[in-house]
């Protein structure tokens, strides 16, 4: 937590597309998040460059300072995203390699991290949600396992306009906030 007693949690949206209905969740958890908590939703991932050693650094892109910053401010960070082809979105895959580096010190290090999201099918976007977890937890996040939501929805619903789906995602929401750290001794 910050000294303001706020959990600022930075929003990761998987989908582009204007009309996204991940998007559409990521801003009802914004208006509706819990006491307490604030809601970043990090925008510009599609101006991001894929990753590449050599336009990182002191002159990285614009974009990636800004993904970085945005993931470094907060206090926990959460992913919202359908299923493409089976797996995560490659905006995804793209800001979690600009967020790990560099190498055991970048901006998703130590950051309590979840994935959730709203996919069509019946497993709601299950794959794409464990790559996403996989490869944060590599980059060296701390994934929340307990936080799991993959809402399968029917073509032509709207999950971000069901109050009980909604309650869902607040409920997650509220248990990533509330997430503390396991601490080992050395």
């Amino acid at each position: 937590m910050t000294t303001s007693e706020t959990t600022r949690v930075a929003v990761l949206v998987g989908s582009l597309r204007a009309d996204s209905l991940n998007r559409k969740l990521a801003e009802v958890l914004r208006d509706q998040a819990p006491a307490g908590v604030t809601i970043d939703i990090v925008d510009g991932l599609g101006q991001i460059p894929f990753y590449n050693e050599d336009v990182d650094g002191e002159n990285a892109p614009a974009a990636v300072t800004a993904l970085r910053d945005a993931i470094g401010a907060a206090d926990r960070v959460l992913v919202i995203t359908p299923e493409y082809n089976g797996t995560m979105p490659a905006v995804l895959n793209n800001a979690i390699d600009w967020a790990s580096r560099p190498f055991g010190e970048g901006a998703i290090k130590g950051k309590p991290f979840a994935v959730v999201g709203t996919s069509v099918g019946q497993f709601g976007g299950k794959w794409a949600h464990d790559d996403t977890r996989r490869s944060a937890g590599v980059a060296g996040a701390v994934v929340v396992e307990d936080v799991d939501l993959a809402h399968a929805y029917a073509w032509g619903t709207d999950p971000s306009s069901d109050e009980e789906t909604i309650a869902k995602f607040v409920a997650a929401l509220g248990d990533l906030a509330g997430f503390t750290p396991e601490v080992t001794a050395a």
